[in-house]
């Protein structure tokens, strides 16, 4: 397979604290964001109507640490709060502050039920803040086209620099609130859980404590074995059927050598109900991957939705199909049927359609993070 080896850590496993997750992986994928099938927040399970939190911005800098004109530009940077449970500045009750990753931060809000769930007993107040060149904390005007255009402009897209925006923005925060001695706890996951523990090393005076939830903070080139994670996936298939595993192993030389035959393209069309527009076998296996992939990272034991919405125990459901006897030998059905559990476990699908790729929560700027 030929897939881009840029963001193969970025979920190692998901910031979804409220629900207990799996690491995942197959044998032959290097997983990077699927922004195709990521919602906008407005589809996700929590209603927009009903949000549980007040949109705020503050007022950031561009630059912290080279003290040159341009690093004076100012970029309006976005961050949620909720003070329902707060005990108040005059108490000095704490306040949980979520690292934001490469994302839109209502997109981590809304999926973020550990620090909901824990507000009440700390009466803490709750904080969200966006990573800057994500979601609508853009420099540079706001224009992402600009902000994104070259490293010159892309060079202010550090972790460095994120630390150094939420530092600014929470100190600033609780001088608003009178709330100098209120503690400070941050919180995140996968990446965000990176920053929430580099943070609570570099600014020790800002934050007296950090949860990082599956943050890789060791997950870098010569330092860990390349295949760990990917050995972790295959694990999770393997675990539920050696007949799964073993089919889903022998997939990928299978797609490829059919691809290759006269009419083959045409064959794995009609074989995975894909629509009517250009197929090549890296799209099909890195479509096939995705899903493979990501249900196994969020192989819940309850129904969920944070990336797409999938039974419980989804890994257990991919195998069944796989392992279904009514397919008999025919491999292409049975990884069909591994589609429609990630794809289509509503049914609406007619068809699937590999084209249909967009950037709906601005995580383009991650294959310049990670490099």
């Amino acid at each position: 397979m030929r897939m881009i080896m840029a963001i193969w850590f970025l979920f190692l496993c998901l910031p979804i604290f409220s629900s207990l997750s799996s690491a995942a992986s197959s044998a032959k994928f290097t997983p990077r964001f699927p922004s195709s099938i990521v919602k906008k927040p407005e589809q996700l399970s929590v209603s927009t109507k009903t949000k549980p939190y007040q949109t705020r911005y503050f007022t950031q800098i561009l630059d912290h640490f080279t003290y040159t004109p341009n690093s004076y530009q100012k970029f309006q940077q976005k961050y949620l709060i909720n003070d329902t449970f707060w005990g108040g500045s005059r108490n000095n009750a704490p306040i949980f502050v979520y690292t934001g990753n490469e994302g839109d931060i209502e997109w981590f809000a809304q999926n973020t039920g550990f620090m909901f769930d824990n507000a009440p007993y700390f009466k803490a107040l709750l904080v969200f803040i966006e990573h800057r060149f994500y979601g609508e904390s853009m420099p540079f005007g706001g224009n992402k086209d600009i902000a994104y255009s070259n490293s010159s402009t892309l060079g202010y897209l550090t972790s460095t620099q994120a630390l150094a925006d939420f530092a600014g923005l929470i100190i600033n925060l609780k001088k608003n609130l009178s709330a100098l001695h209120s503690p400070v706890v941050v919180f995140g996951g996968s990446y965000g859980g990176m920053l929430a523990a580099w943070f609570r090393l570099k600014y020790p005076h800002v934050a007296i404590g950090a949860l990082a939830s599956s943050a890789p903070i060791l997950q870098f080139q010569g330092m860990v074995s390349p295949y760990s994670f990917n050995n972790i996936i295959t694990q999770d298939y393997r675990s539920e059927s050696e007949n799964c595993y073993k089919v889903i192993k022998g997939s990928w030389d299978l797609i490829e050598k059919t691809a290759e035959r006269q009419g083959g393209l045409e064959l794995l069309r009609k074989s995975f109900r894909i629509c009517k527009n250009q197929i090549s076998a890296d799209g099909i296996e890195n479509w096939l991957g995705t899903a493979l992939i990501y249900t196994a990272m969020t192989d819940y034991p309850t129904p969920s939705n944070f990336l797409n919405p999938l039974p419980a125990y989804p890994v257990k459901q991919m195998c069944k199909a796989i392992d279904d006897p009514k397919t008999g030998n025919n491999t292409f059905e049975k990884l069909h049927g591994v589609a429609n559990v990630y794809y289509n476990y509503s049914g609406k699908a007619t068809c699937f359609d590999l084209a249909s790729h967009s950037d709906s929560l601005g995580l383009a700027g991650w294959t310049w993070q990670v490099p």
